[in-house]
């Protein structure tokens, strides 16, 4: 798991990926909760997300 720290010759490491389709778990929308806020994250009809606080 990315840790931010440098990686090999000073090189970040990747970003953790997680595929959209797990956060959503077949639902249009999901509510993600980060430093003690609620954000929405929905899927569009046209393949899009949107984040919104």
């Amino acid at each position: 798991m990315a840790d931010g720290r440098p990686g090999q010759a000073g090189m970040p490491t990747p970003a953790v990926t997680v595929d959209s389709r797990d956060l959503l778990q077949g639902q249009k929308t999901v509510a993600i909760a980060h430093n003690g806020c609620i954000y929405r994250l929905q899927a569009t009809r046209q393949g899009k997300l949107i984040l919104t606080k």
